[in-house]
Protein backbone atom coordinates (compact mmCIF):
# COMPACT_ATOMS: atom_id res chain seq x y z
CA UNK A 1 0.00 0.00 0.00
CA UNK A 2 0.82 3.47 -0.80
CA UNK A 3 0.57 5.90 2.33
CA UNK A 4 2.04 9.25 3.33
CA UNK A 5 5.02 7.49 5.56
CA UNK A 6 5.88 5.56 2.67
CA UNK A 7 5.10 1.89 1.20
CA UNK A 8 3.10 -0.46 3.20
CA UNK A 9 3.45 -4.24 3.13
CA UNK A 10 1.03 -5.91 5.09
CA UNK A 11 0.47 -9.42 5.38
CA UNK A 12 -3.30 -10.31 6.28
CA UNK A 13 -3.95 -13.68 8.58
CA UNK A 14 -6.52 -15.00 10.77
CA UNK A 15 -5.97 -14.02 14.15
CA UNK A 16 -4.98 -17.51 15.34
CA UNK A 17 -2.23 -17.60 13.02
CA UNK A 18 -0.56 -14.60 14.14
CA UNK A 19 -0.29 -16.00 17.55
CA UNK A 20 1.44 -19.87 16.25
CA UNK A 21 5.13 -19.84 17.02
CA UNK A 22 5.79 -21.81 13.74
CA UNK A 23 4.67 -18.61 11.83
CA UNK A 24 6.53 -15.98 14.18
CA UNK A 25 9.45 -17.05 12.41
CA UNK A 26 8.03 -16.25 8.80
CA UNK A 27 6.40 -12.89 10.13
CA UNK A 28 10.12 -12.20 11.19
CA UNK A 29 11.44 -13.18 7.88
CA UNK A 30 8.97 -10.72 6.15
CA UNK A 31 9.52 -8.25 8.79
CA UNK A 32 13.17 -7.90 8.36
CA UNK A 33 13.19 -8.38 4.18
CA UNK A 34 10.54 -5.66 4.23
CA UNK A 35 11.87 -3.03 6.57
CA UNK A 36 16.09 -3.39 5.09
CA UNK A 37 14.01 -1.63 1.52
CA UNK A 38 13.21 1.06 4.12
CA UNK A 39 9.28 -0.31 3.95
CA UNK A 40 7.05 -0.71 6.31
CA UNK A 41 5.50 -4.45 8.00
CA UNK A 42 2.24 -5.27 9.46
CA UNK A 43 0.47 -8.04 10.43
CA UNK A 44 -3.85 -7.57 10.11
CA UNK A 45 -6.05 -10.14 11.58
CA UNK A 46 -10.05 -9.53 11.96
CA UNK A 47 -11.50 -7.39 14.60
CA UNK A 48 -12.02 -8.86 17.85
CA UNK A 49 -15.16 -11.09 18.38
CA UNK A 50 -17.37 -8.33 19.57
CA UNK A 51 -16.23 -5.52 16.76
CA UNK A 52 -17.17 -8.10 14.10
CA UNK A 53 -20.47 -8.96 15.64
CA UNK A 54 -21.15 -5.49 16.13
CA UNK A 55 -20.35 -4.40 12.18
CA UNK A 56 -22.29 -7.04 10.90
CA UNK A 57 -25.27 -6.18 13.08
CA UNK A 58 -25.24 -1.87 12.59
CA UNK A 59 -24.56 -3.09 8.88
CA UNK A 60 -28.15 -4.34 9.09
CA UNK A 61 -29.11 -0.84 8.82
CA UNK A 62 -26.76 0.64 6.37
CA UNK A 63 -29.05 0.68 2.85
CA UNK A 64 -28.97 4.43 2.24
CA UNK A 65 -32.68 3.30 -0.03
CA UNK A 66 -34.54 2.52 3.04
CA UNK A 67 -34.73 6.50 4.03
CA UNK A 68 -35.93 9.37 1.74
CA UNK A 69 -33.34 10.10 -0.71
CA UNK A 70 -34.12 14.10 -0.46
CA UNK A 71 -33.40 14.02 3.82
CA UNK A 72 -30.21 11.78 3.10
CA UNK A 73 -29.23 14.58 0.35
CA UNK A 74 -30.19 17.09 2.88
CA UNK A 75 -28.04 16.05 5.76
CA UNK A 76 -25.17 15.67 2.87
CA UNK A 77 -24.86 12.33 3.18
CA UNK A 78 -23.56 10.43 0.35
CA UNK A 79 -26.35 7.72 -1.09
CA UNK A 80 -24.79 4.33 -2.14
CA UNK A 81 -25.17 4.07 -5.89
CA UNK A 82 -28.06 1.17 -4.93
CA UNK A 83 -31.52 0.71 -6.26
CA UNK A 84 -34.27 -0.60 -4.06
CA UNK A 85 -35.43 -3.73 -4.81
CA UNK A 86 -38.16 -3.82 -7.15
CA UNK A 87 -40.97 -5.70 -4.76
CA UNK A 88 -40.22 -3.01 -2.38
CA UNK A 89 -43.06 0.25 -3.29
CA UNK A 90 -42.23 2.25 -0.17
CA UNK A 91 -39.39 3.86 1.94
CA UNK A 92 -39.50 1.31 5.27
CA UNK A 93 -38.43 4.40 7.61
CA UNK A 94 -40.63 8.02 7.99
CA UNK A 95 -37.80 10.59 7.15
CA UNK A 96 -39.90 12.77 9.63
CA UNK A 97 -38.77 10.31 12.37
CA UNK A 98 -34.78 10.37 10.86
CA UNK A 99 -34.69 14.08 11.06
CA UNK A 100 -36.45 14.12 14.73
CA UNK A 101 -33.97 11.72 15.57
CA UNK A 102 -31.26 13.62 14.54
CA UNK A 103 -32.58 16.59 16.23
CA UNK A 104 -33.23 15.11 19.81
CA UNK A 105 -30.06 13.11 20.68
CA UNK A 106 -27.25 14.46 22.03
CA UNK A 107 -23.70 13.81 22.68
CA UNK A 108 -23.17 11.74 26.04
CA UNK A 109 -26.49 10.11 25.39
CA UNK A 110 -26.78 6.25 26.05
CA UNK A 111 -28.69 4.38 23.43
CA UNK A 112 -31.07 3.15 25.51
CA UNK A 113 -31.96 7.04 26.09
CA UNK A 114 -32.05 6.95 22.01
CA UNK A 115 -34.50 4.46 21.41
CA UNK A 116 -36.70 6.25 23.31
CA UNK A 117 -36.00 10.03 22.44
CA UNK A 118 -39.33 9.88 20.76
CA UNK A 119 -42.25 8.01 22.74
CA UNK A 120 -45.16 9.37 20.60
CA UNK A 121 -43.52 7.47 17.81
CA UNK A 122 -43.48 3.63 16.64
CA UNK A 123 -40.52 1.79 18.90
CA UNK A 124 -39.42 -0.22 16.24
CA UNK A 125 -38.84 2.76 13.72
CA UNK A 126 -37.07 4.88 16.17
CA UNK A 127 -34.56 2.05 16.94
CA UNK A 128 -34.01 1.56 13.11
CA UNK A 129 -33.05 5.26 12.97
CA UNK A 130 -30.46 5.77 15.91
CA UNK A 131 -29.01 2.52 14.10
CA UNK A 132 -28.97 3.83 10.41
CA UNK A 133 -27.19 7.11 11.95
CA UNK A 134 -24.64 4.87 14.21
CA UNK A 135 -23.92 3.08 11.11
CA UNK A 136 -23.55 6.54 8.92
CA UNK A 137 -20.75 7.77 12.12
CA UNK A 138 -22.79 10.69 13.24
CA UNK A 139 -22.54 9.31 16.17
CA UNK A 140 -19.20 7.21 17.46
CA UNK A 141 -19.50 4.35 20.53
CA UNK A 142 -17.28 1.65 21.46
CA UNK A 143 -17.45 -1.05 19.49
CA UNK A 144 -14.98 -3.48 20.99
CA UNK A 145 -17.36 -4.47 23.36
CA UNK A 146 -21.20 -5.64 22.44
CA UNK A 147 -23.80 -2.84 21.98
CA UNK A 148 -25.58 -2.30 24.77
CA UNK A 149 -28.82 -0.25 26.22
CA UNK A 150 -25.46 1.50 28.00
CA UNK A 151 -23.09 2.06 25.07
CA UNK A 152 -22.58 5.85 25.19
CA UNK A 153 -23.05 7.96 22.13
CA UNK A 154 -21.14 10.16 21.16
CA UNK A 155 -21.15 13.05 18.26
CA UNK A 156 -18.96 12.46 15.44
CA UNK A 157 -18.04 15.99 14.74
Amino acid sequence: MATTAGPLVVDVKPRHWVARPEHAFTFSWTREAVEARGWCYEVWSEPPDAELANVRFLAGYRRDWLFEPDLLEEEGDEAVDEEPPPDRPDWLFDPAILDDVRDRVVDGETLGEAFACLPGRPAPLVRAAVLHLLWKQQWLTDLSVPLSARSVLRSAS
